[in-house]
Formats: structure tokens, C-alpha cells, sequence
């Protein structure tokens, strides 16, 4: 049985892109003892990914601050989830995948995937099983295995923008002090055509710091 972890890292980020993976499963991942991402440092989170990317499939999806931006015109976030994941999922082509839900209702989520499978010609929704859970990354070794991977190369492509603009722009998340700190001297004066492609402009931190004063 082709069995499969998918999971997310960068949905609420204000900067920055959307990381899903998706991991095959493997003889020796419970062995590597891994967990959820976020409960991992970052030196463990990368010798974790370079491990679990030598040992098996993985594929990858990226959606960039300006394309999620884009989405959101047509879409919900939700909505951009479900089409993620299902893009991570078909070239896998499991018998079985195992999704962290983005979404809080796992059960809508797990039907929403299982539509959006069933759109693409010659995907046969009997063919394969959702399990669609809430905290999948705790509980399912090779959905931690995906958070992993995931969280890293989000992780990644933070300190490269960092890198690109010469300033420290923290986790991207609204509530991180730095990215606040970041935030509030970008926007400050500028409209909101010329805010970098690397911000995500519908996000409404965007609009709350574009129009509140602030020092």
C-alpha cells in the first residue's frame, strides 16, 4: 500500500509563501522519532528533512505571498488549501493519504479533497482513502514527516528574503513582534500597489497597519 502524510507550513503568515508536502511512507521513519515541526528545533527540523528527502518521495508545493493574493480574489483561503493539497497528493498517487486538516472541520475537508480528486480525469475517488484529522502531524508519524519537510522549506525562504532585503523580518506571523516591528516601518507612507510582491497585501494586518497611525 502507497500510503501518504500531507501537511502545511505558512497558512496565517502574513509574509511570505504556502509550503504543502506530501511524504511517502518508508521502513525506518518511526525510527528517526519524529514529531510535529513546530515542537522540534530548527538544526533537528533540518537534519530531519535532508533524511526523510534522501529516504523517499516527497513532493512539494509552493504558493508565493502574490499568488495566494491572487487566489483570494477568486476564492477562500479555504478553498486554495483543499486545491493545494489535492495537487500534492495526485503525483503520489497513494492508496491511502493521511492530511493534516486545514481546515476546522476535518470531515468537510477530507470531502472537499475527495471532490476536488474526483475533477481531475482519470482520478477515481474509490480509489483512494482520506483520513483527514486535526493535529494529524501528532498523531500519524509520516503526516509529522510532512510538517517537517514542509516547515522547512518555508523556513528556508524566510531568511532568503531576509537575505534578498538586508533586514530581519522574524516568522512573517501577524502576532511575531519582529514581523510587527518589520511591518509597520514597510508600510508606513506607501500604497498599497507599491508593497513588495513578498507581503501578502489581503491579508487584513496589511490593511490595519496601511491605515491606523502608528511611530
Amino acid at each position: 500500500m502507497r500510503e501518504i502524510g500531507v501537511d502545511e507550513a505558512g497558512k496565517g503568515p502574513v509574509i511570505g509563501s504556502i509550503f504543502v508536502a506530501g511524504v511517502l511512507n518508508f521502513d525506518g521513519l518511526e525510527e528517526l522519532c519524529v514529531k510535529d515541526s513546530k515542537r522540534l528545533s530548527p538544526t533537528r527540523r533540518e537534519y530531519l528533512a535532508d533524511r526523510i528527502e534522501e529516504a523517499t518521495e516527497v513532493y512539494l508545493m509552493e504558493m508565493t505571498a502574490s499568488e495566494i493574493d491572487a487566489g483570494r480574489r477568486r476564492c477562500t483561503l479555504n478553498v486554495i488549501m483543499v486545491e493545494l493539497f489535492s495537487e500534492v497528493i495526485m503525483p503520489l498517487q497513494p492508496d491511502r493519504a493521511i492530511v493534516d486538516a486545514a481546515d476546522v472541520n476535518p470531515g468537510r475537508f477530507a470531502a472537499n479533497l475527495r471532490a476536488q480528486y474526483e475533477k481531475v480525469e482519470g482520478c477515481e475517488a474509490s480509489e483512494i482513502e482520506i483520513i483527514s484529522e486535526s493535529k494529524a502531524d501528532d498523531r500519524y508519524p509520516v503526516v509529522s514527516a510532512a510538517s517537517i519537510v514542509a516547515k522547512v522549506h518555508r523556513d528556508r525562504s524566510i531568511r532568503a528574503i531576509e537575505s534578498d532585503i538586508g533586514a530581519e523580518i522574524g516568522s512573517g506571523y501577524p502576532a511575531d513582534p519582529k514581523t510587527v516591528k518589520f511591518l509597520k516601518k514597510l508600510l508606513k507612507g506607501k500604497e498599497l500597489d507599491a508593497i513588495p510582491g513578498y507581503v501578502r497585501k489581503s491579508w487584513k494586518t496589511v490593511e490595519l497597519y496601511m491605515h491606523k497611525g502608528y511611530k
